[in-house]
């Protein structure tokens, strides 16, 4: 390997984050309205909308991310190995997102679903898989890797804090009432502004870990070195079931605030919020109280999670990252747990809870990836080979497949409570029930097998200090 562990520029940390952000524009409203568009907007019923939502996504998880990652790791450009492939995709990625969130009716809406979700998908693999992977190969100094990740993440709290809290008012405002077209026009704009953003990435980014010349290993070996690396194994459980829960309660929440939560109450708790914000000209939350309530709820949410990853390098330096995650991870469940507690009238609590868990649960954000690149370094220091790109493509796998199953049992859930998708009328209680458990119970279990899998993660602080400084003294060398 020829590279030297160097700090990085805050202009090369910004540059790269905003890749994440571009990316999340888009993987931030698969999470939390791909559902509820399906069913509520483009008009499929649940069954269909889980049926789509998970083939095609568990095609993309096993077979997409695995050849990216297996191209990528083989793909030599004076530009090095990944970051051609940020530029490659960056307006065709554009063009997908706009089709996929276009209605098209007629018999032919569901062909069309299913084609626009699979480019989509297809497209987002190869954008970020060697995104992802970059960020093994920009340095290999460990601090500055978890201080990369920081400015990474801090990047996707805002575009999922637009997303979240922004979003479904711009739709209505925008399409005058419309979804449909509320939805299509604003996906237009959040295509140009992310196709520059990674654009933006490609220029200022730069590749230091470069394997030997002399490495060569096929397919079949490096699939062989990761069936054999338990912390890769571990991480790919655990990514799983983290998406699992982010898609479940994600997508759950619009459905939460739409058909649980007391409307009086919650009109009456954000309007000195809603008014002081009329006040400043940002009027465009209109007079939905469910739409207003679920943006300043994600909005508490996503600012303490901000304030989470700000803490998160700090703990992670100290106390490394397999503790700090773990325990972040366990505590921030309690606070979905409560949610089953919560009567439809205990909109202050609602709140509180997600807060707390937004801050501990940003806690873990920047340190998954961040310990994703050291299981590269783990297979490198352990098989002297190094194979960033099929490492992160297996993490993708987990991702995918994770939002996937997620997005697929929230649909599935909700028709086996009897769910009625755009309903004029009142659910029925056992929906209602539905509504509650998808942010509650469901969505906490994964959370906490994931807790527990990081006993079995033999990457400790001290682990992470032996790795770094014996690669290091390897590349020196060479």
């Amino acid at each position: 390997m020829n590279t030297t562990s160097q700090k990085l520029s805050v202009r090369e940390k910004i540059g790269y984050s905003l890749g994440d952000l571009a990316a999340n524009l888009i993987f931030q409203t698969l999470v939390t309205y791909l559902a509820y568009y399906y069913t509520d907007i483009y008009g499929l019923s649940p069954g269909k909308a889980s049926a789509i939502m998970f083939s095609v996504g568990m095609v993309a998880a096993f077979g997409f991310n695995p050849i990216i990652g297996a191209l990528a790791d083989r793909t030599n450009t004076k530009w090095g190995k990944f970051r051609p492939w940020i530029l490659w995709t960056a307006v065709p990625l554009g063009i997908a997102s706009v089709l996929a969130f276009s209605k098209f009716g007629g018999e032919a809406s569901v062909p069309y679903a299913i084609i626009t979700y699979t480019l989509l998908l297809f497209l987002y693999a190869a954008n970020n898989l060697p995104y992802g992977a970059l960020s093994g190969v920009i340095t290999g100094d460990m601090k500055e890797r978890n201080s990369m990740s920081a400015y990474r993440f801090v990047a996707v709290m805002f575009a999922q804090f637009f997303v979240q809290v922004f979003m479904l008012p711009i739709i209505e405002a925008v399409g005058n009432g419309n979804k449909a077209e509320g939805i299509s026009k604003l996906m237009i704009w959040l295509a140009l502004i992310g196709t520059a953003m990674l654009l933006t990435t490609f220029f200022t980014t730069k590749e230091r870990i470069v394997p030997k010349p002399d490495q060569k290993s096929t397919l079949g070996e490096d699939l062989k070195d990761l069936s054999r690396n338990r912390p890769w194994l571990i991480m790919l459980v655990l990514t799983t079931l983290v998406f699992i829960t982010l898609a479940m309660k994600g997508g759950g929440y619009v459905y939460y605030f739409k058909n649980y939560v007391n409307n009086q109450k919650l009109a009456d708790f954000i309007t000195p919020v809603t008014n002081a914000l009329d006040n400043i000209g940002m009027n465009f939350f209109g007079k939905d109280p469910a739409a207003a309530g679920l943006g300043l709820f994600n909005a508490g949410g996503i600012i303490f999670m901000i304030v989470g990853i700000t803490l998160s390098k700090p703990l992670a330096d100290k106390f490394g990252k397999r503790d700090v995650f773990g325990i972040a991870l366990f505590i921030s469940t309690l606070f979905i747990l409560a949610f089953y507690f919560f009567k439809p009238e205990s909109v202050g609590l609602i709140f509180i809870s997600q807060i707390l868990h937004g801050f501990f649960y940003g806690i873990t954000i920047p340190l998954l990836w961040a310990m994703i690149a050291d299981v590269a370094d783990f297979s490198e220091w352990k098989n002297n080979r190094r194979a960033t790109a099929i490492i992160f493509s297996a993490m993708m796998v987990g991702l995918k497949g994770g939002l996937s199953i997620g997005g697929a049992l929230l649909t599935k859930i909700l028709g086996n409570y009897n769910y009625q998708p755009n309903s004029e009328s009142t659910q029925t209680e056992t929906a209602i029930h539905g509504t509650k458990m998808l942010v509650s119970i469901y969505p906490a279990i994964p959370f906490l097998i994931g807790a527990a899998l990081l006993f079995f993660y033999e990457i400790n602080k001290s682990k992470e200090v032996q790795i770094e400084s014996e690669l290091k003294a390897r590349r020196q060398a060479v």
